[in-house]
């Protein structure tokens, strides 16, 4: 349950000031996937018991586009460990969230207690060879129908950048958005070097909700670090220590994006309230 490195910088006020609870207004891809379990148990509290069965949990993404937050516009890639136990029902624990915004990675580190990471969102439509092949920070994760779009999260991490995965992306080829519904999504974090306390928090969301195909998640290419930063951080062995053992944390990240996916839906015209989290007592 470490943490990077990368500082979350803030250059202008800060739009969560307004809350709790704090809004979120644009679209999403809710994806789960057959999660191992003894990936899973790597992540969770000692005193969280994980729900499983047959060696496996539900994890999966949570893959969004903010048209309007306090943070103003910007991309959020969620990686959903497993479910846990929180009778009389159960509550998600995540393993990593991905932002375009270092306004939103503070507030999740500081505030939600989220294991939080600046990260780059890039874009490629497959089919609009008139638009640029890639789209950075604020460029919609989703594209109009009919086009293809591959999206690749790149992680930023003091000197260097790490490839999280590429996410292959298609489009339903009708404009119906489904019902509206009204849901829950409850959720334990903290216990991190920026929040050590367990939380609990809840995300009300409302939506127009249909199911898609599954978006394909594929292995991330290899950045190598540069010698700069490399010799850098061979000085100091505490700085080796963290780096080990958040390499550790980020591929099994990984192996929980490239599990097995059973069900994914779309979240379009989202409107998502998330609270202040409280503290759970132990």
């Amino acid at each position: 349950m470490g943490e990077s490195g990368t500082t979350c910088y803030s250059s202008s006020p800060s739009g969560y000031g307004i809350g709790p609870p704090w809004l979120f207004r644009g679209r999403a891809l809710y994806q789960l996937h057959l999660v191992k379990a003894e990936i899973a148990r790597a992540f969770i509290p000692k005193e969280l018991k994980l729900v499983e069965a047959f060696g496996y949990t539900l994890g999966g993404l949570f893959l969004a586009h903010y048209d309007d937050s306090p943070a103003g516009v910007f991309d959020e890639l969620v990686v959903i460990a497993g479910i846990v136990w929180n009778p009389p029902t159960s509550c998600a624990w995540a393993s990593r969230v991905l932002v375009n915004s270092h306004e939103a990675c503070r507030h999740g580190r500081k505030e939600i207690g989220l294991p939080s990471h600046v990260a780059i969102f890039s874009k490629r439509n497959t089919k609009a060879s008139d638009q640029p092949l890639y789209k950075h920070q604020t460029s919609s994760i989703h594209s109009k129908p009919k086009e293809h779009s591959e999206l690749q999260v790149l992680e930023m991490e003091d000197y260097s950048q790490t490839s999280i995965c590429s996410i292959s992306l298609p489009f339903a080829g009708d404009r119906w958005m489904g019902p509206k519904i009204r849901i829950s999504l409850p959720s334990f974090s903290g216990q991190t070097m920026h929040n050590p306390q367990l939380l609990k928090y809840s995300c009300q969301i409302e939506c127009r909700v249909r199911a898609v195909k599954a978006a394909k998640v594929s292995r991330p290419r290899i950045i190598q670090l540069d010698e700069f930063s490399t010799d850098i951080r061979a000085k100091e062995k505490n700085v080796d220590d963290r780096l080990s053992t958040e390499n550790e944390e980020r591929n099994r990240s990984i192996a929980v994006l490239l599990s097995k996916p059973i069900m994914a839906l779309e979240f379009n015209l989202l409107k998502m309230q998330v609270e202040a989290p409280t503290v759970v007592a132990t």
